[in-house]
């Protein structure tokens, strides 16, 4: 009987190696593809194999210089930091307000942010179109912060206000007897209980940032100095033809501050979803 469960239990583990290696060559190895062709001499003319047949950074020299593709990691760098520090301030105060404090109109408030979730992205882009030009903030970096801050908002809110609340009132009574001020309760109590939170959306509003094309063309548009990384992969793909390693050259320059970003907030960001998900 133990030799029959000895066999089929090595057997079920046999099974269960076999199916999490042919997901993982089948989640990595588009990744794997993207940077081999990048560094390959022969992706220009799509004749690259497995493996590279010869090693060259003259796809990432040209991507970089003229392809002016720099010019465009600065700007997505620029306009995703400033999304990510303004979307963490505006949400954890609003966050706060909500779940906190009672207004009139409170739970209109929470369900209006909740039905915007819902809205999908590609219906706004006339709306904020028209709302950034009467701004006159068009083919502007500022303009195209102003509209990824109104798409990060409602999920940042929405998320973090199950923080907020899950944290103790009691805990903040208890440093306002031992005479904290208002500031010195939420940098020592509030802050660090909904840090995995803060996160969390932080992740959200980087990745919609960095990786968004269809509101970066429509705002920045006439302005080709001001364009985005995903703006700028376009220009790499031809009418009838297509040079994929600079095409790849690129991609591998996008996708490395994602990954680096990821990996360093990673922990508190798992976390962080499990949490809010109990919390909420």
């Amino acid at each position: 009987m133990s030799r029959n469960r000895t066999a089929h239990r090595v057997r079920r583990n046999a099974i269960v190696g076999v199916l999490v290696a042919l997901l993982l060559i089948f989640t990595l190895f588009p990744a794997y593809w993207m940077m081999s062709s990048a560094f390959d001499a022969n992706a220009a003319s799509g004749s690259q194999g497995l493996f590279p047949s010869e090693l060259t950074l003259k796809n990432f020299a040209f991507v970089l210089d003229d392809g002016g593709f720099a010019v465009f990691l600065r700007n997505s760098l620029i306009v995703a930091v400033a999304v990510v520090v303004c979307s963490a301030v505006l949400s954890l105060l609003a966050s706060v307000a909500v779940a906190r404090f009672r207004f009139k109109f409170r739970t209109a408030v929470l369900l209006m942010i909740l039905i915007v979730q819902m809205v999908p992205m590609e219906a706004l882009v006339i709306p904020l179109f028209v709302q950034v030009r009467d701004l006159h903030l068009l083919n502007t970096l500022l303009g195209l912060v102003i509209v990824y801050i109104t798409i990060s908002l409602p999920f940042g809110i929405w998320m973090l206000r199950g923080f907020v609340a899950a944290v103790p009132v009691e805990l903040e009574e208890a440093a306002a007897l031992d005479g904290a001020s208002w500031w010195r309760m939420f940098r020592s109590i509030m802050l660090p209980l909904v840090m995995p939170g803060l996160v969390a959306t932080s992740v959200f509003s980087f990745i919609t940032a960095w990786n968004e094309f269809i509101f970066a063309m429509t705002m920045l548009g006439g302005a080709s100095e001001n364009y985005t990384v995903a703006i700028g992969l376009k220009q790499f793909f031809g009418e009838n033809s297509n040079d994929w390693g600079n095409v790849m050259a690129a991609s591998t320059l996008i996708t490395l501050p994602v990954m680096i970003f990821f990996i360093i907030v990673q922990g508190k960001l798992s976390s962080g979803l499990v949490a809010g998900a109990v919390k909420g």
